[in-house]
């Protein structure tokens, strides 16, 4: 079996599209690490937000980086491919 890719998540923990992602990925058996931003406060909150638009400038969510690869927003076959599923 080829080796994963790290999956990281940047979500909010009142998203739908956060929730979806996170759904589809446990369905899938991936491994993730996700941190809902929003339940963050003070400097580890900014910290946490200046992460996420280095990667995704408007700064929306769910913000999902598959090895080298952000994707941003739930979208399955977009994931479905950078994880080779």
């Amino acid at each position: 079996m080829p080796q994963q890719e790290n999956v990281r998540l940047y979500t909010l923990s009142t998203c739908s599209h956060c929730r979806a992602t996170k759904k589809f990925l446990d369905e899938s058996n991936i491994e993730y690490t996700f941190t809902d931003v929003d339940l963050l406060t003070g400097d580890e909150r900014k910290a946490m937000l200046d992460e996420v638009m280095k990667f995704n400038p408007q700064c929306s969510f769910p913000t999902i980086l598959i090895g080298d690869k952000v994707i941003v927003g739930f979208r399955e076959d977009e994931i479905r491919k950078a994880l080779k599923i």
